[in-house]
């Protein structure tokens, strides 16, 4: 025969023996099946359309007038104007379909920064027909065919 007994001291309660084995087969027996169970709630709202994810719109680092072609030509001659191992004159790219120019300018050498390699640099755009207007900005080399743009502003002609 098997006994169990319940043990109180100090305002601490123990349970052994059988009682014990009976809850551990208890809460075995319960949390098993409910384990691997999961179930859907129906919508209560009728959904005449499923939507995917929306794509974000395309946004240059360098200036919201820039579409995705045009960053495209612009980054290729950013990367030719600020190549540490170039001989550090501009660079100009253009996009005929959309009318937009550029031109990339290194200012000072190459330095290291957070372990990747920056330059600084002075960009001028233009639409056909209109006034050009210039940044100021440092790229940073993450890759070697990929530099991180940061700082941009208005360059101002020092006085």
């Amino acid at each position: 025969m098997v006994r169990f007994s319940v043990v109180s001291t100090w305002g601490e309660t123990r349970i052994s023996g059988l009682r014990a084995l009976g809850m551990l087969a208890m809460v075995i027996s319960c949390g098993a099946p409910l384990g691997g169970c999961s179930f859907a709630i129906p919508s209560l709202v009728e959904s005449a359309e499923t939507t995917g994810s929306i794509t974000p719109s395309f946004t240059s680092p360098l200036s919201p007038e820039l579409g995705p072609e045009d960053w495209r030509r612009a980054k290729a001659a950013l990367g030719v104007a600020l190549d540490p191992q170039g001989n550090g004159s501009s660079v100009s790219w253009d996009n005929p379909d959309t009318g937009l120019k550029g031109t990339f300018v290194p200012v000072g050498t190459p330095f290291v920064q957070s372990d990747e390699v920056c330059r600084a640099f002075v960009a001028t755009m233009t639409r056909a027909a209109e006034a050009s207007s210039s940044l100021q900005g440092t790229a940073c080399r993450h890759s070697p065919d990929e530099w991180n743009i940061h700082g941009v502003k208005p360059w101002r002609k020092p006085a």
